[in-house]
């Protein structure tokens, strides 16, 4: 089997590197199109809007609609054409950052991304999560190159709601459980082809920086201060996951995330990763792990506030159908559960949903 390892051309993490636009942007053009939301812009956005006025670059703001859609991609592109930009600012969490990738490639323009949070493992990644307008999972589009800079400002991370980060680590867990199955069946990873042992490295190392320093860096959140705890899980949250799971693979906890998409309700104001944080457990329920493993990823989540049982992700009184839904948009042909190293059916997503919220309920 090829193997295959990408990564960003340039990933820089440190407090205040914001402040400094001149030194990190300078070189991917002057007309950069800068791409947030409006509550990102009233926070961070309109400041680094007057700073990359005041040091050279003439920038031009289109607000983010909300949804990384196709349709709301092409309006972007076309807006950066109209206006001449010549390299793309994707500011925010996400979808944002997942826009500016896909917008980035149907202009050919360079891309920065600057996260403000560490709420997923999107930024490092050549690929974008697409959504219908209404928010359902519609596929993954891959592009020709990585990021051409990752910026990730630690003092911005610190004082944007702690919820994100915990979500963050929630993703974050998730690569190496997910790496290790990809490679157990002879998978391939994101990039189509096999896992490095450099990604495979990185995932576990993922794994354990969280499972060493979450807890400090939450604290240190709360606090709304810069520690060294905070950064490692920052890493952790952006690079290391972005590299593993790219170049390692998703299994089961993604596509279950992209499952609990087909539901409405109030389970949808629950965030990325702490979905895929119940998806984790169920996917460790799945592989059949020793108890003690199991309750050690359980123990995690409940010290973070994590989803362990389906109460937590607001569907305590979810329907068998509905679990139904999430596992048949689970096992669609295009969805990673296909490299997990064995045969998962919708009926098998419904039944492990089911049986880790008993689980937990009954020994936690």
């Amino acid at each position: 089997m090829i193997k295959e390892f990408a990564s960003p051309a340039h990933y820089i993490q440190g407090s205040g590197v914001f402040d400094e636009p001149q030194e990190y942007l300078a070189a991917l053009g002057s007309k950069p199109l800068l791409l947030c939301d409006a509550t990102v812009w009233k926070i961070i956005g309109e400041k680094l809007n007057a700073t990359l006025e005041r040091e050279g670059f003439t920038a031009a703001y289109v607000e983010f609609g909300g949804e990384a859609s196709d349709e709301e991609c092409q309006r972007i592109a076309e807006a950066a054409q109209k206006a001449g930009n010549d390299f793309i600012i994707g500011l925010g969490g996400g979808k944002t950052l997942d826009t500016a990738k896909n917008v980035a490639a149907r202009t050919k323009l360079p891309v920065a991304i600057l996260p403000t949070v560490a709420s997923t493992d999107a930024p490092c990644s050549a690929l974008s999560v697409l959504y219908t307008p209404d928010g359902k999972f519609e596929k993954y589009a891959f592009y020709a190159k990585n990021p051409d800079l990752v910026l990730v400002d630690t003092r911005v991370v610190a004082h944007a709601p702690v919820r994100n980060l915990i979500a963050g680590i929630g993703d974050a867990m998730a690569t190496n459980i997910e790496a290790k199955d990809v490679a157990r069946a002879y998978e391939e990873s994101m990039l189509g082809a096999g896992p490095t042992l450099a990604s495979l490295a990185i995932a576990q190392t993922c794994a354990d920086n969280l499972f060493a320093h979450a807890k400090q860096a939450v604290a240190s959140a709360k606090g709304q201060v810069v520690t060294p705890a905070l950064e490692s899980v920052v890493e952790a949250n952006t690079l290391l996951s972005g590299l593993g799971f790219e170049s390692s693979g998703l299994a089961a906890a993604h596509a279950i995330y992209d499952g609990f998409t087909a539901l409405t309700g109030p389970s949808e104001t629950m965030m990325h990763g702490e979905k895929v944080a119940y998806g984790y457990l169920c996917e460790l329920m799945l592989d059949q792990v020793s108890t003690d493993e199991l309750n050690k990823y359980i123990a995690f989540n409940k010290s973070l506030g994590l989803p362990t049982t389906l109460a937590d992700l607001k569907l305590s009184d979810v329907s068998y159908a509905d679990l139904l839904k999430v596992g048949q948009q689970a096992t669609l042909p295009t969805e990673t559960m296909h490299r997990m190293p064995f045969t998962v059916t919708a009926e098998d997503v419904a039944d492990v949903l089911v049986a880790v919220d008993q689980y937990v309920t009954a020994n936690f």
